[in-house]
């Protein structure tokens, strides 16, 4: 028999939007249960990145400063190698926010920050090691969650249910809702090599003829995103490591050095990239967030923002509601008129991007002049307030607005 338990709200998945959603809801006073089904945040090669606009709402809550403590990299703009030639993308300095930087942290930090401030509010209870394997419903209604935690199988019965459980969501398939797939040109492979005290001291991409490199600066090494077209992957881990290591080196030459740290193809991790939306993110009873409802491309590493500020769009809307049982589904249905315009523009943007440039750059066999973009961005540094409002602040950024219940 299964032990029964009950809340407000069940939050399935311990990522960004569902520790953020579950963290406002508590603090609103909202009865709520978060599953996670690993014992711990650490997964590497997740998203790292914490825009301006995170670090905005981080400051609204009042936890800035304690955040800020953590290990993390202040990145002031993002650059890109075209050859030997930089060019300065984006630049946060003007942003009308308190941090006018991405910090790079990993996420697990992130994650362990903020379910530390959820765990002191009464309202709030995280299940680590808890896997929600479907749905229950009744009369056409989600009521709650199966799940398997340490002690057995559990069900978690809850007037609002969200699924925050990632692209992959085991939630919204059980719900059958409907997923427009829009494709992408190319994975990406992710990779440690060390860093060394003379290399440059930045987060940056490298492009070049076939290539497309994104460098992550952490500190004791950098952690590399390897762009390839999509579906390759398999024949790649076909050849001798070898190779790869060869085409690293001739991307980024200051990396010749220390490529023979990847070992064998084990050191390689396959981000499999999708792009897709839900047509419907909610039914009754149930309400899907973050890459749950949208999976985002890694262009712009915006992904972690748009599930962030979902889970605050959430708490805006449904937190007091949900607190005194008035919540209806056209209540539920409101984050979704909310969010999908965000999420319908960024991920329009990204496919511009991963069409008309990236899968340019992966198909051609000799040197090009740089993309008219970057020429403009080059010749208007002005112009560099565009992309960082899109990367940095997102489009229609939100604010805690739920009160602390």
């Amino acid at each position: 028999m299964a032990a029964t338990i009950s809340a407000k709200c069940c939050v399935v998945g311990g990522g960004p939007a569902g520790l953020m959603a579950g963290f406002l809801l508590a603090r609103a006073g909202v009865e709520t249960i978060v599953l996670e089904k690993h014992a711990d945040f650490l997964r590497d090669f997740r998203g790292d990145t914490i825009h301006p606009s995170t670090l905005q709402l981080v400051f609204e809550l009042g936890l800035l400063q304690e955040f800020l403590k953590l290990p993390h990299r202040k990145a002031f703009q993002l650059s890109a190698f075209l050859g030997d030639r930089k060019f300065v993308i984006a630049d946060f300095r003007g942003l009308p926010t308190l941090c006018k930087f991405v910090a790079f942290m990993p996420q697990w930090d992130f994650l362990d920050f903020i379910a530390g401030e959820a765990k002191k509010l009464q309202n709030f209870r995280l299940l680590m090691q808890t896997a929600a394997e479907g749905l229950v419903e009744e009369h056409g209604r989600i009521v709650g969650v199966r799940a398997t935690g340490p002690e057995g199988p559990l069900e978690i019965r809850a007037d609002l249910t969200i699924a925050a459980d990632g692209r992959t969501s085991r939630m919204r398939e059980s719900a059958g809702l409907e997923v427009e797939d829009f494709g992408a040109p190319m994975d990406v492979l992710w990779f440690k090599l060390r860093r060394e005290a003379d290399d440059p001291e930045e987060t940056f991409g490298r492009i070049a003829p076939g290539r497309m490199v994104a460098m992550i600066e952490r500190g004791a090494y950098w952690q590399i995103g390897y762009v390839i077209p999509k579906g390759r992957a398999q024949a790649l881990r076909g050849r001798r490591i070898d190779e790869f290591r060869h085409a690293i080196a001739d991307c980024v030459p200051f990396l010749a050095d220390r490529v023979e740290d990847l070992r064998d193809w084990e050191d390689v991790n396959l981000l499999t990239v999708q792009v897709d939306r839900l047509k419907n993110w909610s039914r009754p009873g149930l309400l899907c967030i973050g890459d749950a409802a949208h999976a985002m491309s890694p262009v712009g590493g915006v992904g972690v923002n748009l599930a962030i500020q979902d889970a605050v769009a959430t708490a805006n809307l449904l937190a007091e509601k949900l607190r005194d049982g008035t919540l209806t589904d056209a209540d539920v249905g409101a984050v979704q008129k909310r969010r999908e315009f965000p999420a319908r523009t960024t991920q329009r943007l990204q496919l511009f991007i991963q069409n008309r440039v990236i899968s340019n750059v992966l198909a051609a066999d000799k040197p090009f002049d740089p993309p008219l973009a970057l020429r403009l961005l080059d010749l208007f540094p002005v112009l560099r307030q565009i992309p960082a409002r899109l990367v940095g602040l997102g489009v229609r950024p939100e604010h805690v607005n739920s009160s602390r219940g």
